[in-house]
Order: C-alpha cells, then sequence, then structure tokens
C-alpha cells in the first residue's frame, strides 16, 4: 500500500484545457504568435477560463503540453522552459495561473525524448518531479514515447508517480501507460489505478467525426476490462481533448462528444481557443446538467448496453438512484430516427422500478415527466447526434 499513488485527487474526472488538438507544436512565435505554444497562450487562456465562466462551470486546469521545452536541460540538469517563448519561466505563469483561481498542469514523457524531440525524464524522474512541484505544477500529463521497452515504460511510469508523491505537493498524475502497451500486451488496469489519477487508452483525438466514432467504438468494444476499474480517483481517458468549437464537427456530433465523454466519466479537457468561440459551443461545454452527470460523486463509468444498424444504447449508474441514458444515431445518412426503450430495459430493471421521471439533458434541456416501470419510451435522434436523459 504505501507503494500506491496516494495523493488523494481527482475523486471526480479532472477538467480543464490544454493546448495539444488545437495548437499542437507551433513553435515560431514570429510568424504566428496567437498560435504559438507560448506564454502568451496560456497567459490569454487564463484569462478567457476566469473571465468567461469556464472556471465557474468547474474547468480548473490550464494545461501546456508538448514544445514547451528548450532543447536541452539546464547545467544542473533541469529541464528548462524555452526562454524567447517562456521568457519568465514556468513558476511565473504558474503564479498568474494560480491568481485566476486555476491550477496548471506541465507535460513530460517517460522516454529519452518527447514525442515531438524534446528533453525526456528518462533516469531524471526525481529531478523532473522535484522541479515540477518547485514551480508549483498542479498536474503531469506523462507522455510515453521514446522508451526503449515495455519495462522501462512501466518502471518509469511507477517511478515518477513515487516521485511525485515524494515532493508532497498535490499533483494530478495522468498516465498514457495502457495506450503504449497494447499493442504488446494487455494492461494490468489495477496496477495503474495505483500509480495513476487517469490515464490514456486510445489515439490522439482529432478534429473529426471519424475521431469520435472510433473512440466510442473502441470503448464499447473493450468496455469489460475498463469500465470497472475506473472511480474517484483514477479514470479511463479516451483522450481527454473536447473538440467542440473547433472545424470538425457537427453541431449534432458536438452534443454527441459532450454527452458521450460524460456518460464515459472522461476527464474533460476541452482544446480551443476560448479567445474565439461561438455562443453555442461556450453553452454546450458549460452546460450544468451535462457536467454534473460527467462529475457524479458516485464515480461510476457508463457502458453500452444494446446495438443495432442504426442505433447504440449507453447508460451510467449515478448517485441517488439515478441513471444517464445516451441514444446516439450512428447513421450518416437520411434524417431522423426514432428509437423506442422498454424502461424495463435500463438499470438491470432497476432505473424505473416501480416509476421514474425522465428529463431530457442534450441536445436541449426540458422534463419528459414521469414514467411507469412497464412503460416504453420513444426518442427521435439525428444522424451523428446523441440524446441524453437523466432517469
Amino acid at each position: 500500500a504505501a507503494l500506491a499513488l496516494d495523493n488523494g485527487l481527482a475523486r471526480t474526472p479532472p477538467m480543464g484545457w490544454l493546448h495539444w488538438e488545437r495548437f499542437l507544436c507551433g513553435t515560431d512565435c514570429a510568424a504566428d504568435p496567437r498560435r504559438c505554444v507560448s506564454e502568451q497562450l496560456f497567459v490569454e487562456m487564463a484569462d478567457r477560463m476566469a473571465a468567461d465562466g469556464w472556471r465557474d462551470a468547474g474547468y480548473e486546469f490550464i494545461c501546456i503540453d508538448d514544445c514547451w521545452m528548450a532543447p536541452t536541460r539546464d547545467k544542473q540538469g533541469r529541464l528548462q522552459a524555452d526562454p524567447k517563448r517562456f521568457p519568465s519561466g514556468i513558476r511565473k505563469l504558474a503564479d498568474y495561473v494560480h491568481s485566476k483561481g486555476l491550477k496548471l498542469g506541465i507535460y513530460s514523457d517517460v522516454g529519452k525524448k518527447t514525442c515531438a524531440g524534446f528533453p525526456g525524464s528518462y533516469d531524471h524522474y526525481d529531478l523532473d518531479a522535484q522541479t515540477f512541484a518547485s514551480w508549483g505544477v498542479d498536474l503531469l500529463k506523462f507522455d510515453g514515447c521514446n522508451s526503449d521497452s515495455l519495462e522501462l515504460l512501466a518502471e518509469g511510469y511507477r517511478r515518477m508517480s513515487l516521485a511525485l508523491n515524494k515532493t508532497g505537493r498535490s499533483i494530478v498524475y495522468s498516465c498514457e501507460w495502457p495506450f503504449y502497451l497494447r499493442p504488446v500486451q494487455q494492461p494490468n488496469y489495477t496496477e495503474i489505478k495505483q500509480y495513476c489519477n487517469q490515464w490514456r487508452n486510445f489515439y490522439d483525438v482529432y478534429d473529426s467525426w471519424s475521431s469520435i466514432k472510433s473512440i466510442l467504438d473502441w470503448t464499447a468494444l473493450h468496455q469489460d476490462t475498463i469500465v470497472n476499474t475506473a472511480g474517484p480517483g483514477g479514470w479511463n481517458d479516451p483522450d481527454m481533448a473536447l473538440v467542440i468549437g473547433n472545424f470538425g464537427l457537427s453541431w449534432d456530433q458536438s452534443v454527441t462528444q459532450m454527452a458521450m465523454w460524460a456518460i464515459m466519466a472522461a476527464p474533460l479537457f476541452m482544446s480551443n481557443d476560448l479567445r474565439h468561440i461561438s455562443p453555442e459551443a461556450k453553452g454546450l461545454l458549460q452546460n450544468k446538467e451535462v457536467i454534473a452527470i460527467n462529475q457524479d460523486p458516485l464515480g461510476k463509468q457508463g457502458y453500452q448496453v444494446a446495438k443495432d444498424k442504426t442505433f447504440q444504447l449507453w447508460e451510467r449508474p449515478l448517485s441517488g438512484r439515478a441513471y444517464a441514458v445516451a441514444v446516439l444515431n450512428q447513421q450518416e445518412i437520411g434524417g431522423p430516427q426514432k428509437f423506442t426503450i422498454s424502461l424495463t430495459f435500463l438499470g438491470n430493471g432497476l432505473a424505473c422500478n416501480p416509476a421514474c421521471s425522465i428529463r431530457q439533458v442534450l441536445p436541449a434541456s426540458r422534463d419528459w415527466g414521469v414514467y411507469s416501470w412497464i412503460s416504453s419510451l420513444s426518442v427521435e435522434v439525428n444522424p451523428t447526434g446523441t440524446v441524453l436523459l437523466k432517469v
């Protein structure tokens, strides 16, 4: 037990913003200062998160991903930020983020180099953990590129977990461990949860419907091995980036991502430009009822309970004997389709026994009234859209 992760964090899925997907590895600030991974970008996003209701909605982390570092460590062997793009250093940036009532996340890698080729943490786990703690970092995303073997990969993830604990600072630990194991061996999720607060299972999310769909398909296919591990303190990460407010998803597909990430108890980290976001996307991302489902204190991950050629039916047990239910229309052709649910089917017969109230949360909120256990419920769902209910 002394070796397990003991930071008391992530009792509900963490929420925030991160630069990867939308801003990738932009390092040429002279050519494109507003898209460059720089101090300015994170200061401006922190300002928006505090001023535009994001922090108050629950999005508390602002996370730096790959490409923040200088090409080499300093003379003491410590990681250092690129001096041109982060002239004040990470400590000053963390202080600024904290002054806005937010928390700062940072990125490193278990191997010798990060995925983009910057210095990795291999052979420097304790030093890097101490460095991050001294800077006031609140979350570490720890990638898995450029590790020489699966044994070194696993050892590195374990060692960084222990090193973070030893600093005495509360630092959420976000791992990519199972994603790098899966091509070769089945991950031991019980062990991974002992060391990590969240762990990524699948490929980078892209700003596209095919990416969102592939994540949902993978999760449903593997739910028997991943769902029961998730809970307060440790979460399956289907790649945390919400790409709502970008370019690749229709409105219905945006609703689907928000609904399904809530059903999956996924960490909610937006990757978009909060300086330029539509009121509709902002309203969806700040929807209090959806966020409440995602953050439900029972901490159980949802799962797919039925599927046919047109529809997927998912449910998630919630506190107070409630359930979240999602009906996803997989069709990419035609118009809205109707799906009928027998309420005796939900929650192994418990969700509506002997009766239940039903409220639609997405795509728009409205009360549907009280139903008896033997009733059926018909929902109309747009192509690639989702209707999210609370029962």
